[in-house]
């Protein structure tokens, strides 16, 4: 079914405390843009009149059985770069077509880009056929965007055989480059790419490069702050050339996280924003929400935030959470707080909405698109009956001392409502994909973490590393698969729901789905510092229909 631009669900479909950074540091211990201004100077040098540019590329997202949302970013004179809030309006026209030459167009018409919205510009494309490949493009003054190509999901009742999905988060520009995107256009063989948050990091340069190496610098320089200060970010960001590539072949499903605003981002501040220095918190969250749905090709929802619901026919539903906007501020590690019913990760609304949709659904896999990890990462950690009481009577967490409260382990009233839930309506094939921590995961999510595995598992949860932003090693400034497999093996004895993690690896993952199971590939980068970077395989795991549970598999799906 479709749905209104401001509807949570947008059905589509069947085909700090601690601090991020200082977490990975503990988990060790316990084991272009730059250019963009000149070469748009140089080019007005060339031409006195230059004609628009479309610099930025082309990108499609949210695909519905009978639409999709086109986006793009003109440039319409050399001032009007990015953040700077010059340049006049232009007509942009876009066309959808059913073949690369444009022989046959099926859509078109006609948006203006303004410096209100940064001159970017979306077409909320309707009236297409389901479950088909169609070309788009862009024309202003003149001037012609890149032809993108997109495709519509199934039909709701549609009986589909396959879903593929490109796996990604967490790319810091500075670190490193996106050759994990590249490699991910070149399989040609997937419906869309999930983007799970960190599209953007905050950070001034130089400040988020464990190894002292910034790759390429971040514009703007300082800090993202303002709305120009965003808009700067998302627009150097955009002109990857791998990033372009890969968002003109496939449509994008994407949330955020923190680092689109600041680091350990809540509903009432974050650690990395001081407000005697940087001004209202809430000023700061409406510039960043503002430049992310002028730059992403997102629909907002309910609230103006990203959460939402699209549909790949009988085979798969797709739960989109924001875990920022409405979360209570994270409490102290090791302090019994992480259990009071008053601290909340997604808001009543929101997690009712989950609820409901969990409970509502009629497909094959319900796929869960979460900022930060919900599986229990906890040390000492006593059987429950045990462990409860005296975690009371000691103001300690009553499921072990968490590592990181930044996530899930920091809220666990909210995890024991949404799991229980899961297990007392007999809701199976839940799959949560997991982006945040750098570092990559194959786990079962346990009714009780202290008593598994008899107490069984309600879900899993694949977790994919970062593209380029630093992990274990690099706080480390070792070679990977070093120093860190102590670490490794610490977490993996704590808690025997967890079957795999690297700390170390820079990448992305291929998730394929089937009515039988779904499988996670794991692929890592040879080095995110080179523009020309290999990648290959690593692992992979997989959950079959009705077990809840993770088990590897010696090969990726060809």
């Amino acid at each position: 079914m479709t749905e209104s631009l401001h509807s949570a669900d947008a059905t589509a479909s069947p085909r700090r405390t601690p601090a991020r950074r200082d977490v990975l540091k503990a988990a060790a211990v316990a084991t272009g843009a730059a250019a963009l201004p000149v070469a748009i100077a140089t080019r007005a040098a060339a031409d006195p009149s230059p004609a628009p540019a479309f610099l930025h590329g082309v990108a499609s997202g949210d695909p519905l059985p009978d639409g999709v949302l086109l986006w793009t970013r003109v440039t319409p004179t050399p001032e009007a770069h990015p953040g700077s809030g010059a340049g006049p309006d232009l007509a942009v026209t876009w066309q959808v077509a059913a073949d690369r030459n444009f022989a046959s167009v099926v859509a078109s018409g006609t948006v203006t880009a303004s410096a209100a919205s940064d001159h970017t510009v979306k077409a909320d494309v309707r009236g297409l056929a389901a479950d088909t490949a169609y070309w788009y493009r862009f024309t202003a003054g003149g001037a012609s965007s890149t032809t993108g190509r997109t495709r519509t999901a199934p039909a709701a009742d549609a009986a589909l055989d396959r879903l593929r999905l490109g796996v990604a988060s967490c790319a810091n520009w500075e670190a490193g480059y996106f050759s994990a995107y590249r490699h991910l256009a070149a399989r040609g063989d997937l419906d869309v790419l999930l983007f799970l948050g960190d599209y953007i990091y905050e950070y001034k340069s130089g400040e988020f490069c464990a190894r002292g190496t910034v790759v390429r610098p971040h514009q703007p320089l300082n800090e993202t702050v303002t709305l120009a200060d965003y808009r700067t970010r998302h627009g150097a960001c955009k002109t990857d050339a791998d990033l372009q590539a890969l968002q003109a072949q496939v449509p994008v499903i994407a949330i955020w996280d923190d680092h689109e605003f600041a680091d350990n981002a809540s509903s009432t501040g974050a650690v990395n924003h001081q407000p005697d220095t940087e001004g209202d918190w809430g000023a700061r969250v409406a510039a960043a929400k503002q430049a992310y749905f002028e730059w992403m090709p997102v629909r907002p929802s309910i609230a103006g935030t990203t959460y939402r619901r699209l549909r790949y026919g009988k085979l798969a539903d797709l739960h989109l959470l924001d875990e920022r906007s409405f979360r209570t501020a994270q409490a102290t590690t090791g302090s019994g707080d992480v259990d009071s019913p008053d601290r909340t990760i997604t808001g009543r609304a929101q997690l009712d909405w989950l609820k409901a949709g969990l409970s509502a659904s009629d497909t094959t896999w319900r796929l869960i698109g979460n900022e930060v990890m919900i599986s229990p990462v906890a040390f000492l950690s006593l059987p429950a009956f045990l462990l409860r009481p005296i975690a009371k009577l000691l103001g300690l967490p009553e499921e072990g001392l968490a590592v990181n409260t930044d996530q899930w382990d920091g809220y666990t009233h909210d995890r024991r409502e949404l799991l229980d839930h899961l297990a007392s309506n007999g809701i199976g094939n839940t799959v949560f994909l997991t982006g945040d921590i750098h570092s990559a995961w194959a786990c079962d999510v346990p009714a009780e973490a202290a008593t598994y595995p008899a107490s069984g598992s309600v879900a899993t949860e694949f977790v994919v590393t970062s593209v380029t932003s630093d992990n274990v090693d690099d706080f480390l400034k070792v070679p990977p698969q070093t120093l860190s497999l102590a670490g490794v093996a610490a977490i993996e004895a704590a808690n025997r729901h967890v079957k795999w993690v690297d700390l170390d690896s820079h990448g992305y993952g291929v998730l394929d789905v089937t009515p039988d199971r779904v499988q996670m590939d794991y692929y890592i980068l040879a080095d995110r510092t080179r523009a020309d970077s290999t990648s290959s395989w690593t692992r992979s795991y997989r959950t079959r229909s009705g077990s809840q549970q993770v088990e590897r598999v010696w090969s990726p799906v060809t």
